[in-house]
Protein backbone atom coordinates (compact mmCIF):
# COMPACT_ATOMS: atom_id res chain seq x y z
CA UNK A 1 0.00 0.00 0.00
CA UNK A 2 3.29 2.18 1.00
CA UNK A 3 4.11 2.06 -2.96
CA UNK A 4 0.28 3.35 -3.51
CA UNK A 5 1.04 6.66 -1.32
CA UNK A 6 3.94 6.93 -3.66
CA UNK A 7 2.51 6.92 -6.38
CA UNK A 8 -0.43 9.31 -5.65
CA UNK A 9 2.63 11.74 -4.35
CA UNK A 10 3.74 11.68 -7.76
CA UNK A 11 0.39 11.02 -10.08
CA UNK A 12 -2.43 12.50 -7.87
CA UNK A 13 -5.53 11.01 -6.63
CA UNK A 14 -6.47 8.93 -9.60
CA UNK A 15 -3.74 7.41 -8.84
CA UNK A 16 -5.35 5.95 -5.60
CA UNK A 17 -8.68 5.14 -6.74
CA UNK A 18 -11.18 3.82 -4.17
CA UNK A 19 -13.71 3.49 -6.65
CA UNK A 20 -16.60 0.86 -5.78
CA UNK A 21 -18.59 -1.69 -7.76
CA UNK A 22 -21.86 -0.72 -9.47
CA UNK A 23 -24.65 -1.06 -6.38
CA UNK A 24 -21.93 -1.10 -3.78
CA UNK A 25 -22.34 1.95 -1.06
CA UNK A 26 -19.51 2.66 1.85
CA UNK A 27 -22.51 1.51 4.56
CA UNK A 28 -22.50 -1.95 2.87
CA UNK A 29 -18.68 -2.30 3.10
CA UNK A 30 -19.20 -1.05 6.53
CA UNK A 31 -21.55 -2.79 7.68
CA UNK A 32 -20.21 -6.06 5.78
CA UNK A 33 -23.38 -6.76 3.81
CA UNK A 34 -21.19 -5.80 0.32
CA UNK A 35 -22.38 -8.61 -1.81
CA UNK A 36 -19.04 -7.30 -3.99
CA UNK A 37 -15.27 -6.31 -3.05
CA UNK A 38 -14.08 -3.49 -4.68
CA UNK A 39 -10.77 -4.39 -6.68
CA UNK A 40 -8.25 -2.43 -4.56
CA UNK A 41 -9.94 -4.20 -1.38
CA UNK A 42 -9.44 -7.43 -2.56
CA UNK A 43 -5.92 -6.87 -3.88
CA UNK A 44 -5.07 -5.55 -0.45
CA UNK A 45 -5.41 -8.73 1.13
CA UNK A 46 -2.69 -10.06 -0.91
CA UNK A 47 -0.04 -7.95 0.42
CA UNK A 48 -0.39 -9.41 3.79
CA UNK A 49 0.55 -13.29 2.94
CA UNK A 50 3.33 -15.09 0.34
CA UNK A 51 1.31 -15.75 -2.86
CA UNK A 52 2.00 -19.32 -4.49
CA UNK A 53 5.04 -18.32 -6.33
CA UNK A 54 6.54 -15.89 -4.04
CA UNK A 55 9.97 -15.81 -2.18
CA UNK A 56 11.79 -14.26 0.30
CA UNK A 57 14.02 -13.07 -2.13
CA UNK A 58 11.29 -12.05 -4.54
CA UNK A 59 9.45 -9.86 -1.59
CA UNK A 60 12.85 -8.14 -0.49
CA UNK A 61 13.56 -7.71 -3.72
CA UNK A 62 10.51 -5.42 -4.30
CA UNK A 63 11.07 -3.60 -1.81
CA UNK A 64 14.33 -2.46 -2.77
CA UNK A 65 12.68 -1.19 -5.60
CA UNK A 66 10.00 0.53 -4.03
CA UNK A 67 12.72 1.91 -1.71
CA UNK A 68 14.78 2.80 -4.48
CA UNK A 69 11.86 4.84 -6.01
CA UNK A 70 11.20 6.72 -2.57
CA UNK A 71 14.80 7.74 -2.86
CA UNK A 72 14.59 8.86 -6.68
CA UNK A 73 11.13 10.72 -5.75
CA UNK A 74 12.80 12.32 -2.63
CA UNK A 75 16.20 13.67 -4.99
CA UNK A 76 14.14 14.77 -8.15
CA UNK A 77 10.50 15.95 -7.27
CA UNK A 78 10.50 19.86 -8.01
CA UNK A 79 8.51 20.92 -5.21
CA UNK A 80 8.09 18.97 -1.49
CA UNK A 81 5.19 21.26 -1.22
CA UNK A 82 3.19 20.29 -4.39
CA UNK A 83 0.28 18.57 -2.96
CA UNK A 84 -2.83 16.72 -4.62
CA UNK A 85 -6.18 16.22 -3.11
CA UNK A 86 -6.89 13.25 -1.68
CA UNK A 87 -9.19 10.38 -3.19
CA UNK A 88 -12.74 10.17 -1.83
CA UNK A 89 -13.33 7.92 0.99
CA UNK A 90 -14.73 7.71 4.43
CA UNK A 91 -11.24 8.25 6.19
CA UNK A 92 -10.18 10.80 4.30
CA UNK A 93 -11.06 14.23 5.17
CA UNK A 94 -13.49 15.71 2.74
CA UNK A 95 -11.71 18.36 0.62
CA UNK A 96 -8.35 17.43 2.32
CA UNK A 97 -4.73 17.64 0.54
CA UNK A 98 -1.52 15.85 0.88
CA UNK A 99 1.97 17.68 0.15
CA UNK A 100 4.36 15.28 -1.14
CA UNK A 101 6.19 16.14 2.24
CA UNK A 102 3.20 14.98 4.03
CA UNK A 103 3.21 11.56 1.86
CA UNK A 104 6.32 10.92 2.51
CA UNK A 105 6.27 11.59 5.80
CA UNK A 106 3.10 8.78 6.06
CA UNK A 107 5.61 6.28 4.44
CA UNK A 108 8.28 6.60 6.78
CA UNK A 109 6.06 6.51 10.03
CA UNK A 110 4.30 3.21 8.33
CA UNK A 111 7.56 1.81 7.39
CA UNK A 112 8.70 2.07 10.60
CA UNK A 113 5.51 1.07 12.68
CA UNK A 114 5.91 -2.20 10.33
CA UNK A 115 9.20 -2.60 11.92
CA UNK A 116 8.47 -2.31 15.24
CA UNK A 117 5.54 -5.01 14.67
CA UNK A 118 8.44 -7.63 13.13
CA UNK A 119 10.74 -6.69 15.92
CA UNK A 120 7.65 -7.74 18.24
CA UNK A 121 7.17 -11.09 16.37
CA UNK A 122 10.94 -11.69 16.23
CA UNK A 123 11.53 -11.36 20.13
CA UNK A 124 8.33 -13.49 20.77
CA UNK A 125 10.37 -16.51 18.40
CA UNK A 126 13.68 -16.34 19.31
CA UNK A 127 13.16 -14.64 23.13
CA UNK A 128 15.96 -12.15 22.36
CA UNK A 129 15.21 -8.10 22.92
CA UNK A 130 17.05 -5.43 21.69
CA UNK A 131 18.67 -4.31 24.96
Amino acid sequence: MEEGWLNFATEGPSAMSFALPDGVTWDDLMAGTAREFPTWMTDREKEFRMLPGETVTGILRAYEQVAARSEKIILTVPDLSASHPLPEAPWNEPGGAWSVRRVLAHVIAETSQHAGHADILREALDGRTAT
